[in-house]
């Protein structure tokens, strides 16, 4: 009897060790729901992903297109301690590519989806969209490749659903961005992307590339509104290319106002976390951001979205307006404690004063007034 205790509290202890190491492992499915955000969890290892490699559970085949990776830009000095750094989506030179030609194939992304419909619905579910939409959704993409290490959620497919882990793509790696400037999707394996949680936490799982350094790994912070355009680096060449957002390279022109600074350099100097009480880094205000308003002043907000991701429904502190409908005062008939005002109407209760200071004697004869008639003939 003793000997089988001790059995059952062996086999216990060996059961509740292997399931916290399947969560620290991040075996655990790290999905919640339809379109939902990966789950926070408290800590997670993050996968180093080269860029020529497809990664653990792919959902489908490559669709890179044989381009020159762009180089990484030279980096400024270190401003302090090891970080994640920002860079919006629309910041010039954050990305590269080659003049006229997509770093992915579009359509053949397209068609591998559509082969598989299991795929493309756990694709949509990872993506965030309609599972209808998912052709509609990746044609909206613009393929470019990444000029700096960059943390992102991945999704793996995996008995058919995705799975999330946090993962850094190295420089020159083939992307599709949405119309905000952030990754939706790696090309060298179809994997749908979201932006990073907060920090992991965890250690760097891979073998580093050289070059790697964590604390130079950025996060791309997405517009807040809808740009057409990304100011890109030809990486052909290092000139500046202007590409449409949703094209394949076919609509690539030099841009009206060139950057200035040069494409090998500009990118990312000085793009760290910015600062909240600064309007941008130049001193100047970042166009994507509206401009302040000055306590006590009525001028209108510009109509841009939302990025607290509440959808305008005014979560936050600031007072409603007041409604100019609302009656201001309190009615002085009805209020007791307020004098009323005097009814223009009623008939004087004395007899008439006459204005401060002297009036003329002719105005007001000394002879009786004729008397009238109490009413009028018609």
């Amino acid at each position: 009897m003793r000997s089988s205790l001790r059995r059952t509290r062996r086999t216990g202890l060996a059961a509740a060790a292997l399931v916290t190491t399947l969560l620290l492992a991040g075996c655990s499915s790290a999905w919640e729901g339809a379109g939902g955000e990966p789950a926070a969890a408290p800590a997670q290892d993050v996968l180093l992903q080269p860029l020529g490699s497809h990664g653990p559970d792919p959902f489908t085949a490559s669709t890179v297109r044989n381009t020159a990776a762009p180089a990484a830009p030279e980096r400024g000095p270190d401003d302090g301690a090891p970080r994640a750094r920002e860079v919006t989506g629309s910041t010039p030179g954050l990305y590269g590519g080659t003049r006229a030609v997509g770093s992915c194939d579009v359509e053949r992304q397209v068609a591998l989806l559509a082969a598989d419909r299991t795929k493309a619905r756990a694709f949509a579910e990872a993506a965030g969209i309609p599972e209808a939409n998912v052709a509609g959704w990746l044609r909206g993409l613009t393929p470019v490749a990444l000029r700096a290490d960059t943390r992102v959620t991945n999704h793996r497919y995996r008995e058919g659903r995705a799975n999330a882990f946090q993962a850094v793509l190295q420089t020159g790696t083939s992307v599709l961005v949405d119309q905000y400037g952030s990754p939706r999707v790696r090309c060298a394996c179809g994997n749908p992307l979201r932006s990073p949680g907060a920090d992991p936490g965890g250690i760097h799982q891979g073998e580093p590339w050289d070059g790697f350094d964590p604390d130079r790994v950025i996060v791309v912070r997405p517009t807040t509104s809808v740009v057409t355009s990304l100011v890109i680096v030809n990486t052909t060449d290092s000139t500046w290319i202007e590409r449409q957002t949703g094209s394949d390279g076919d609509e690539d022109r030099k841009p009206a106002v060139e950057p200035a600074c040069d494409p090998d350099t500009c990118a990312l100097t000085g793009s760290g976390t910015p600062d909240p009480t600064a309007p941008g880094r130049d001193g100047s205000q970042d166009p994507a951001s509206p401009a302040p308003v000055p306590p006590g002043s009525t001028a209108p907000v510009p109509d841009v979205p939302d990025p607290s991701g509440t959808g305008g429904t005014g979560t936050g502190t600031e007072p409603p307006a007041p409604d100019p409908y609302t009656e201001p005062y309190p009615d002085p008939y009805e209020d007791p404690g307020t004098e009323p005002l005097p009814d223009p109407f009623a008939e004087p209760s004395g007899p008439p004063t006459a204005p401060d200071g002297d009036m003329p004697d002719e105005l007001f004869p000394a002879g009786p007034a004729p008397d009238q008639p109490e009413t009028f003939q018609g």
